[in-house]
Parts: structure tokens; sequence; C-alpha cells
């Protein structure tokens, strides 16, 4: 064990990508203990077979085919045309378009892309800072991984066993939470700043951007209507949501074309790859920990702390600082084994707990050095990662707020599932 761990700490040091950080690790931990070598592969195997994983490079397929197709300018227009006219309205379109643009994509990373390529540029023409429209862009991409669907919600279900599918809706209202939050940050950030107005409000532009944005805003509503109504599975949504992406890009907006489909089945497979590597290297991690009783000693550690409130106040810590220096993916395979039976053990609702989770991961994707929201939206604007974080902190300390309100009021997460069939 020591082994395992003085590895994996040297090897992150030094700057070795997370999935070969683990998978080194593991394998000299592997040969220490005599353990056979063909276990390793064996075990990685076993940890992506699943076919609920296949959700994953379906909803990056989907984003991407979303991007590409004019799907995301399409949903930008109309939330600009919404609420455009009010101080900061820009910055409170970019969150709304995340919103909406979420709710297909299922990765933070994608909808930062997606909506900052076209909101960020837009943003600085019309007197924001580049830093602000960097920053806002960043903090609204972060809930691509909240509201529904949700990958990390996917792996989170995958390790579980929790339904993913009563965990994209417990995501819901969590969701509209930290959009509205945002909102009310970049609407008092901007209040004083005349230039940051957009013109009149006109019912006239909202129609009309509604009707070009209507067949663009269905894929989120097919998605999520789809799971609420226990149509489909979260799998078979992100199937749907492919199809439906390709049929209205190439056939109705009639922007997508064959070599753009392409290069959006590439790039999600490459991004998958990435993922579904560091997935399985973690499984291997997390069961040499399991096999070694490391997470029991764990759990048996903060239970001896003291009570509920303050065990659910030390996960929540626990997981913001290792949402700042390890990967997404990587953080739930290693950490979820530990804190999941953690949290259903002081009362917590299963659903309540991923959602808590999730949140906490989302808020490390604002923090430096591994921010991927900041990277993603810093490098649009041109901005460094520590500029732009900067100018992000009143968006993460809302957002910490927001993750406290999940934590001790649970209707937030519970109320949505239990109205499903």
């Amino acid at each position: 064990m020591t082994l395992l761990f003085l590895s994996f700490i040297v090897m992150i040091v030094l700057g070795f990508p997370i999935a070969f950080a683990i998978g080194i690790s593991t394998s000299l931990a592997f040969l220490n203990a005599s353990m056979p070598i063909v276990m390793l592969s064996q075990r990685m195997f076993e940890g992506i077979n699943s076919y609920m994983l296949l959700a994953v490079p379906l909803f990056m397929f989907a984003g991407a085919l979303m991007d590409r197709g004019g799907l995301s300018e399409k949903m930008v227009n109309f939330a600009e045309s919404a609420v455009g006219f009010l101080p900061g309205g820009l910055a409170i379109a970019g969150i709304t378009a995340s919103m909406l643009f979420a709710g297909v994509s299922g990765s933070a990373a994608a909808d930062s892309a997606a909506i900052g390529s076209i909101v960020i540029p837009s943003m600085k023409n019309n007197g924001y800072k580049p830093t602000m429209a960097a920053a806002t862009i960043a903090s609204a991409g972060s809930m691509g991984v909240i509201i529904p669907p949700s990958i990390p919600m996917i792996i989170y279900g995958f390790i579980t066993g929790v339904s993913i599918g009563k965990l994209f809706v417990a995501g819901i209202l969590p969701g509209i939470l930290i959009g509205i939050s945002l909102s009310a940050v970049a609407f008092f950030l901007s209040r004083k700043d005349s230039d940051k107005k957009r013109g009149n409000f006109n019912l006239k532009n909202i129609k009309n951007s509604l009707r070009n944005a209507g067949l663009a805003m269905g894929a989120p509503i097919i998605v999520i209507g789809g799971i609420l109504g226990g149509i489909f599975t979260a799998t078979e949504s992100a199937a749907v949501a492919v199809i439906y992406s390709f049929i209205v890009g190439k056939f109705f907006y009639k922007q997508l074309k064959w070599k753009q489909i392409y290069e959006a089945a590439l790039s999600s497979a490459i991004t998958s790859s990435v993922i579904l590597l560091i997935i399985s290297v973690a499984t291997i991690f997390s069961w040499y920990l399991s096999i070694n009783n490391i997470q029991p000693a764990i759990a048996s550690l903060f239970h001896l702390i003291g009570g509920k409130i303050m065990i659910l106040l030390l996960i929540n810590l626990f997981l913001l600082l290792m949402g700042t220096f390890v990967e997404t993916t990587a953080s739930l395979i290693l950490f979820v084994p530990i804190v999941a039976p953690i949290l259903t053990s002081i009362g917590i609702n299963p659903l309540t707990a991923g959602v808590i989770v999730v949140t906490n991961l989302a808020v490390g994707m604002l923090t430096p050095p591994l921010g991927i929201c900041l990277i993603v939206s810093g490098s649009i604007a041109k901005c460094g990662i520590l500029q732009v974080s900067k100018a992000a902190l009143p968006f993460l300390l809302i957002m910490i707020a927001d993750l406290f309100a999940i934590s001790f009021f649970a209707p937030l997460t519970t109320l949505l599932p239990s109205l499903m069939k």
C-alpha cells in the first residue's frame, strides 16, 4: 500500500497523465505483492464492460452533433432574445444556453466549448472583460454534469448500482437552483455597467427565436421527458439524442455536413476513450484498495469524528479538495466506493448522495490546477487559468452555497424522482 500511494503521488507531482499514474502505481503494487499480472488486464476489461457506460460516448457524440449542426447556436440566440435586455443579459443568456445544452451533452467540457465559442466573443464585443466572459461560461459549463443527462452520474450509477434514470431526474432541481444562482451573480456583477445591456425587451424577437430554436430545444425535452416517463433508459436516451441531433442538424437546419459528422464522431471517440481508460485503470486501483480493506478503514475514521452533520461537512470538504487535484472520472472511481456507503449509513438518500458527489466535482471544475471548465473557457477568451479563476470566485462561492443547500435539504433531490413511474 505504501508503494501504491507513494508511486501514485510521485507521478502526479511529475505531471504524468492521471490514467498512467493510476495504472503504473497499481501495476507496481501488483508486482510487489506477487499477484498475477494478467489480473490487471482482466480487471481493466471488467471495469468498462458495461451496457450503462455505452451512454458516455453516445451523449458526447450527440453534443458534438448539436454543436456542429447549429443546434447550440439556435439555443444561444433564443437565450439572448429572452434575457439579453437585462443588465448582464448576455452573461445570463450564456448561462441559460448552457443549461439548455447541458440537457443533451452530459459533459461540462463540451458545454463550455460549445456555448463558449459562441457567447464569449459576443460578450467581449459588448464590453465584458475577457476574464469575466470566460468565468461566466466556465461556471455555467460546470452545470453540464448536474443537469441531466450527466456523464459523471452515469459513472456514479455504474459504481453504486443506483438507478441512473432517477439520478438524472434528481439533478434537475439542483441544476435549476445553480443556474438561477449563477444568473443572479452575473446580474449583480453587471448591474452598474450600462454597456452590458442589450436593447429592449421585444416579444416578437423572442417568438421568432423560439420558433427557430424549437427543434433544437426538442433534444433535451425528448431525453429528459423520455427518462421521466419511463419510455427509455439512460443509454437508450443517449442513442435517441444522437439520432435526433443528426436528423435536425442534417435535414432541418441543413448545417451538418458529412465531414462534420466524421469530425464529431472522431472527437467523441477520442474523448470517450480517455474517460473509459481512466475508468478501467481506476477500477483496478479501487479493487486493490478494497482487497486490502482500505475503504472500510477510512469509513470507520469518518464515523469516529462525530454525528451526521459533521460527517456530511467533512465529506463535502474532502470531495471539494479532491475535485481540485484529481480528474473527475478518476475521483468518481477512487472515492465513490468510500464516501457513498458512509453517506447512506448516516441516513442520506442514495440519490441525494449521488448529486452531492457530482456537485462537489462540478465545483472542482472551477478550481485550478485541473479546472477543465476554466481551461476550456480561458483558451477561448485567450486568458490564463489563474486570471479566469480569480474572476470566477463569486460564481464559485455561490456554487458552494448551493452545494450545502443540496446537502442539507433533501427534497431538492428526492421530490422529482418520487414522482417517477
